[in-house]
């Protein structure tokens, strides 16, 4: 190994342990995985009637969906906080969106839809 690359190598380490203390996003997987795969707004799941979905509350201005019915022909969605109340339905093919939260119905099949969450600009 030359100099230069014992260097480069030294950096890049010093690099990732200064991002890692000053949490600049290495440790934020972890976190978000222990509210489950959706909270970050990104993620593709399937649903049928009745599941909820937490997301970060911070980003979206509620901290979880449910899937209020899913048939061939429609699929409902709604969110309640404590100071509102939100419904939205659509067709498979079809967007739903609350605040700045996108939810992409890409198919429905047997009473279970195949969704897509994006985050978007408010």
């Amino acid at each position: 190994m030359t100099t230069g690359m014992r260097r480069r190598t030294a950096t890049t380490a010093m690099a990732l342990m200064t991002a890692g203390t000053l949490g600049l996003g290495l440790t934020a997987p972890a976190a978000s995985a222990a509210n489950g795969p959706c909270y970050d707004g990104r993620c593709k799941t399937t649903v049928s009637k009745g599941k909820t979905i937490k997301v970060n509350s911070k980003k979206f201005g509620f901290g979880k969906f449910k899937t209020d019915s899913v048939s061939s022909r429609s699929v409902k969605f709604s969110v309640r906080t404590s100071h509102y109340y939100l419904n939205g339905s659509t067709s498979p093919g079809g967007t739903v969106k609350f605040n700045n939260l996108k939810i992409w119905v890409k198919s429905v099949k047997g009473g279970k839809a195949n969704i897509q969450l994006f985050p978007t600009k408010y």
